[in-house]
């Protein structure tokens, strides 16, 4: 297929942007995550060539009603800027891209385009203070070493960074099977180490109750 290409010269946001067009999807995007996408309806054709041309980012914020598709769905407050790193259009009117997640944000106001895409204006949220792993959160570290061993870029973006709180907070949130609810309220947390505690709290959880589902 045709290869994909990379943004550069990607400007950054400062504390505040306006008409930053939100795509509201079923999922949660965390700060240095990977967002593969398949992007069929006109409106986000327009938005992603747009952002490709100006270098720019979209917002994502998880869906609380309605769908990907059709009619505008009513979204969370806080979510994550994506900026788009490679994309490809192999079939007419398919564009496939993968975004990587950058600052989290809060929506301030909304307005909706004739087309149905959302514009906001939104407040970048300072970056959280990131810090080595605590001792006590080897157990997230060690599991997210595994994963990274199996699956590596498939899933993360390089550089991996394993003895940061706040990656391996993020990635962990990203890949354990959570409750998407559950997964943006870590994404709302100001703090790593209070989402690795999170995190870790659950593991052990998990560990300790067996599957109903019956599948391990």
């Amino acid at each position: 297929g045709a290869p994909s290409r990379s943004g550069r010269g990607v400007r950054r946001m400062t504390g505040a942007g306006t008409d930053i067009p939100l795509f509201p999807l079923g999922t949660v995007l965390f700060p240095g995550g990977l967002l593969p996408l398949k992007i069929f309806e006109q409106r986000y054709l327009e938005m992603a060539k747009s952002c490709l041309r100006a270098s720019t980012p979209f917002g994502v914020c998880l869906i609380r009603e309605g769908s990907e598709v059709g009619a505008p769905a009513t979204h969370e407050d806080l979510g994550c800027l994506a900026r788009i790193t490679h994309w490809d259009m192999q079939q007419l009117g398919l564009l496939q891209l993968v975004a990587q997640g950058g600052e989290r944000f809060r929506v301030r106001a909304t307005r909706i385009r004739n087309d149905g895409l959302i514009l906001a204006d939104i407040e970048i949220l300072a970056a959280e203070a990131d810090t080595p792993i605590p001792e006590k959160f080897h157990a997230c570290r060690q599991l997210l070493e595994r994963i990274v061993a199996e699956h590596g870029e498939r899933l993360f973006a390089k550089p991996f960074q394993l003895d940061s709180s706040a990656w391996v907070a993020a990635r962990l949130a990203e890949v354990l099977p959570l409750p998407t609810a559950a997964r943006q309220k870590l994404l709302e947390l100001d703090d790593s180490r209070k989402r690795l505690e999170i995190i870790q709290r659950l593991l052990v959880e998990s560990a300790a109750s067996p599957d109903r589902s019956g599948q391990s």
